[in-house]
């Protein structure tokens, strides 16, 4: 788990560069469960990204 909030954290921050305002764990959330579904990092980067746009809406 450490390891796969490491590497959350490390592609977090491009999308916190250009995101609305929301919690930090919505996102990793997102993203860990796709890494854990067998995405590749650039997949669970998008669906992480899909999930804040449902989120946020």
């Amino acid at each position: 788990m450490t390891g796969l909030l490491r590497e959350a954290e490390e592609h977090h921050g491009a999308y916190e560069a250009t995101a609305p305002k929301h919690h930090w764990s919505d996102w990793y959330a997102a993203y860990i469960v796709a890494r854990e579904a067998g995405r590749t990092p650039d997949e669970a980067v998008r669906d992480a990204g899909l999930h804040m746009d449902a989120v946020l809406r």
